[in-house]
């Protein structure tokens, strides 16, 4: 064999055993590099979650496609393996050096986040995946009209493959709820007959007007790249699809839902579950980040229903009302006719102009407290009408990684009568900017962090700069109006009221009834949105607690950044430190505030004695 030949060989031979060498432990075992450990367990979550990989985008960007036509695996086995794996990577992940400064706070978010999860194992079951808040009925519907890409041809058969994947995953879920009644896991009655009324609602148009199919035929009438032949067929396909295998596999989650109503109880709290207490203990954990009893929080909450009520009633004094009955000031308010709007599908044009002149204003002076705007922007778009009847008010969609969608802050236009003028801006900065879409997007585009960092969600933070950004927008003077500060206020005590509802229902016990009889009395607001609120801390334990927990953190790291650094404290820099890190638990967030403010004022003190 001639040289050049062996030489060739041997090289690659080399080659592919140093690849061997690498991708064997980067896949299998444990990883040369923590990096690459870190790659790895990302890589793998996503992949066992193709509807989540399909929001965010991220493979797109490098022509991978191919989770575009799948959904996710609802069934028991596949919790139960993503349960071990979990273990699995937080065995491996204290394997390795945490290292220092940048490489060790990654470590620390990490281990957070796995140890979190690993924690609640024993309560992975102890939820209702179907209810009327955000349950599997309505977010997969939702999923493929507000998030599947529909861009060509591909992607149209892509979203008919998906549609033709609903049959399995309604029957996973069926299985995955007979699993959870074996062991006493049952939700309470009225989110039986909630979601009962929307998926007889979902299935009530023929096929072929379906909001599924619907959806497909206007988003294929806006491509030009496709031909009418194409179109229609695609169509036909998605309306056969909805008439053999959706509705029918709706029906079957009815069947079983209608079966179960009588046994429900009328028993609302997560204490009625097996073990009740202890997984309530820990989805607070999980949920605030902080190690604070369910009896600290409701204090807590206690004690702000009563601070902000009192700054309320001075405005409504202000304004001339009687603010001794708060709730019934407040209910005079609402039922003002000139701070809402007429049910008219002109007002509902005028609510979403009016949310997109709010929120260009305030991004016109990200500037004066931000050092470093993100790229994405932010749409505001009603929410798609057969979401409307049990959807909150809004939410805001992040952006697509690969620059494909923007961020999407949408509103409920349900009842314009319900939308104050005065609740307006603070929501808009609540879920737009400087709140969620600016959160997000900031995260997105950190360069020099691991992937996970990006992306890793902790609800005390990112609730906590939303309400932390309805705050400074306030304090930035664009809340002058003393209807718009009543209207900030007012989203402020729905908050703190929030604390003591949500720990009342699942730690103090109480009915339904108690939690909005005093959800009512201290916010005013319409019986149907408290009713809806109500109902939704209770199929959602814990999660309505970060919001007010997350702010009051990041209001004492400020203060406490301020009278350490008197007036050196600059504010873009504290959102610098604040946001340059991806999201973060409290405590994490707390260790990195101090040490960016300690540092500073030790470099302060230096600065006299170097001059010397």
């Amino acid at each position: 064999m001639k040289l050049w030949k062996k030489v060739t060989l041997g090289t690659v031979a080399l080659l592919l055993l140093a690849l061997a060498l690498f991708l064997v432990p980067t896949l299998w075992g444990k990883p040369w590099s923590i990096n690459h450990f870190y790659a790895r367990v990302f890589l793998e979550f996503m992949l066992d979650r193709p509807q989540l990989l399909s929001q965010m985008r991220i493979l797109e960007q490098f022509g991978f496609e191919l989770h575009n036509d799948d959904l996710d695996d609802y069934s028991v086995a596949a919790t139960l393996r993503r349960q071990e794996r979990l273990e699995e990577n937080l065995r491996m992940l204290r394997r390795y050096d945490p290292g220092t400064g940048e490489d060790r706070l990654s470590h620390e978010v990490l281990s957070w986040f796995l140890q979190d999860l690993v924690d609640g194992s024993p309560w992975v079951f102890h939820d209702y995946p179907v209810n009327q808040n955000a349950g599997f009925q309505s977010a997969l519907p939702d999923f493929l009209v507000t998030t599947h890409h529909l861009g060509d041809a591909g992607d149209a058969r892509d979203y008919n493959r998906r549609l033709a994947r609903i049959g399995v995953a309604v029957d996973q879920m069926i299985d995955a709820l007979r699993y959870r009644e074996r062991r006493g896991i049952m939700p309470p009655r009225f989110v039986i007959v909630r979601v009962l009324e929307q998926m007889r609602e979902l299935i009530a148009p023929p096929a072929a007007e379906s909001v599924l199919v619907k959806h497909l035929a206007e988003s294929l009438a806006a491509l030009d790249d496709i031909d009418a032949a194409e179109r229609a067929e695609r169509v036909a396909e998605a309306t056969r699809l909805v008439e053999q295998v959706v509705y029918p596999a709706y029906r079957r989650l009815i069947d079983h839902h209608a079966a179960l109503e009588p046994q429900a109880s009328t028993d609302d709290g997560i204490w009625k579950l097996p073990d009740g207490e202890a997984c309530y203990a820990h989805r607070l954990r999980s949920f605030t980040t902080t190690d604070m009893s369910a009896e600290e929080i409701h204090q807590i909450g206690l004690r702000e229903v009563a601070r902000i009520r009192g700054e309320m009633q001075a405005i409504l004094t202000e304004l001339g009302l009687p603010a001794e009955d708060f709730a019934a000031a407040m209910e005079a308010l609402n039922a003002d006719p000139r701070l809402s709007f007429p049910d008219t599908e002109e007002a509902r044009r005028e609510i979403l102009e009016r949310y997109r002149r709010i929120i260009a204003e305030v991004d016109g002076g990200v500037d004066a407290f931000l050092a470093r705007r993100p790229t994405a922007k932010v749409t505001v778009e009603p929410v798609p009408e057969f979401m409307q009847a049990t959807a909150p008010a809004a939410y805001c969609y992040p952006p697509a990684m690969d620059g494909s969608r923007p961020g999407v802050f949408f509103v409920n236009l349900r009842q314009p009568t319900d939308i104050r003028r005065f609740d307006m801006r603070t929501l808009a900065y609540h879920e737009a900017i400087p709140g969620h879409h600016l959160q997000h997007a900031v995260a997105m585009e950190l360069v020099g962090l691991p992937f996970f960092r990006r992306v890793v969600p902790f609800t005390a933070y990112s609730e906590g700069w939303a309400l932390y950004a309805e705050q400074l927008a306030a304090e930035l003077g664009y809340e002058a109006d003393p209807y718009d500060r009543l209207g900030f206020l007012t989203a402020q005590i729905f908050r703190a009221v929030r604390l003591v509802v949500d720990t009342g229902i699942h730690h103090q016990r109480w009915t339904r009834e108690q939690a909005i009889d005093y959800m009512a009395a201290n916010t005013g607001m319409p019986e149907s949105e408290v009713i809806a609120e109500v109902e939704r801390y209770i199929v959602d334990p814990g999660q309505a607690c970060a919001y007010m927990v997350g702010f009051l953190e990041l209001m004492r790291l400020r203060d406490e950044a301020r009278a350490a650094l008197g007036d050196e404290f600059d504010l873009r820099e504290f959102h610098r430190v604040v946001l340059g890190q991806g999201a973060l638990p409290l405590e994490l967030l707390r260790d990195v505030v101090e040490q960016w403010y300690g540092e500073a004022r030790e470099q302060r003190r230096a600065l006299p004695s170097a001059a010397q």
